[in-house]
């Protein structure tokens, strides 16, 4: 094996399937605290980890001491209050995570997910501190400090926080220096935003493709295995190849919220990347804005999403093989959403050795296939895209499964957990707008 190949199988081994776990950002925006992020974590440990949901990530500004003070003016205050060390890398907000007190950082709630057996996640933005620039902090392992660390030319368009990194042998040690922290804290999973989606930034600078090669580079040298998510899309079909072997999942998508169009729109972002979803390497259809969102933004709503739509958001994300990250706050989740997060046939189109094929998609509807080769299984999934019911089908030679579907197989649903069989050549079926049904060969 080349030393190439070696390093991705390396960095593939620790995901081999696509990560599944919670997510601090639709709920609690920037302002999800300690006892926020445990509770969360107990409800999963209890309710999910079993159907295979094992990350608890908290999300954005975890740094910031005044994050939501704001909220009708800034999403992200302008040089707010953050927590730094004397290195120049964010620390938790004390009061907002008081086991971090005393230079602990993340790790006592790393352990307390560890001790659940679960793992546990941050969210990073790319780059260096502006504060640690402005106050020119000495850097671990570098000769220079971070004012000549930083670009400032290259800069976020959405938040404050940060500038770019030089690729520079010291700007590398930069990122070896943050990452050494998160691997001291017990950090298995980090989420990098301003670093996915270059084309955001038009004519302006931006470092973001070696940044994600210095980040590379620095999760190998910390030590301890970290599942690398970039942020925010939609990534470039044409960087592929890049993707895949710089990082674990990447965002096919801007951010996902709970409208129909966008989901609608998903259909086409996973029919181009549907190619590319292997092990340790996930086109990322962004979170699953589920039961009760929005209360960091200030208006907590339930969904928008019809139960016909969150079952068509299910089913498209497991047939493709997205990572799955729930939005919603766990404690407040009904029955019915709770259901439709531990159906376990669903899930496991997630396997590893399951793969996801579109085989037709109009306007009004769209045909997927789930193949299992390992178990020698198929799974087909009639989506009706219309604003009607409709009846929905697909001729079983389409599919090109001969040896695993023929005329008069037994059909099993697995969201009603019915059972039905090919009639005429064709698997058919009555579907509700913005339904789905999906079908086991059995």
């Amino acid at each position: 094996m080349t030393e190439r190949l070696k390093k991705t199988a390396d960095k593939n081994s620790f995901a081999p399937t696509p990560p599944m776990g919670w997510n601090s950002y639709d709920y609690y925006d920037t302002t999800v605290n300690e006892a926020q992020v445990k509770a969360n974590a107990d409800y999963m440990a209890e309710h999910l980890k079993e159907f295979g949901w094992e990350y608890v990530v908290v999300d954005i500004e975890w740094y910031s001491n005044d994050a939501g003070t704001l909220r009708d003016r800034y999403q992200y205050i302008p040089f707010g209050d953050v927590e730094m060390d004397a290195y120049g890398r964010f620390l938790p907000a004390p009061a907002r995570f008081p086991s971090s007190a005393g230079g602990k950082g993340f790790g006592p709630l790393a352990d307390y997910v560890h001790g659940l057996g679960l793992k546990f996640g941050i969210h990073i933005m790319r780059g260096i501190p502006r504060k640690a620039a402005h106050e020119a902090c000495p850097v671990l392992g570098a000769q220079e400090k971070a004012d000549r660390i930083a670009d400032p030319s290259s800069i976020c368009i959405w938040n404050p926080d940060m500038y770019g990194v030089r690729n520079t042998p010291d700007g590398q040690a930069y990122y070896d220096s943050v990452f050494s922290l998160y691997a001291q804290w017990g950090v298995d999973f980090v989420k990098c935003d301003d670093i996915c989606d270059s084309r955001l930034y038009r004519t302006e600078p931006f470092l973001g493709w070696e940044e994600t090669r210095m980040i590379h580079r620095a999760i190998e040298k910390c030590g301890r295995p970290i599942v690398l998510s970039l942020s925010p899309g939609p990534a470039h079909i044409d960087r592929a190849w890049e993707y895949c072997r710089y990082a674990n999942m990447w965002r096919i998508t801007d951010d996902f919220w709970d409208e129909w169009e966008l989901l609608k729109g998903m259909f086409v972002r996973c029919e181009m990347w549907q190619d590319h979803v292997r092990a340790g390497c996930f086109p990322d259809c962004d979170m699953l804005p589920l039961g009760k969102l929005g209360k960091g933004f200030g208006n907590e709503w339930e969904t928008r999403f019809s139960r016909e739509e969150q079952k068509t958001m299910m089913t498209l994300w497991c047939m493709f093989r997205s990572p799955l990250m729930i939005g919603a706050e766990l404690t407040l989740l009904d029955d019915w959403t709770l259901s439709l997060l531990t159906n376990r046939d669903i899930l496991a189109l997630m396997k590893e050795s399951c793969k996801g094929t579109q085989i037709l998609r109009t306007e009004d509807l769209a045909v997927w296939k789930n193949k299992d080769e390992a178990a020698g299984r198929l799974c087909v999934a009639l989506f009706n895209l219309s604003d009607e019911e409709q009846t929905v089908s697909v001729d079983i030679e389409k599919l090109g499964e001969d040896a695993l579907i023929s005329e008069d197989t037994v059909l099993f649903e697995l969201w009603e957990q019915k059972e039905t069989t090919v009639v005429s050549g064709r698997i058919e079926a009555g579907i509700p707008a913005h339904g789905v049904k999906v079908y086991r060969a059995e």
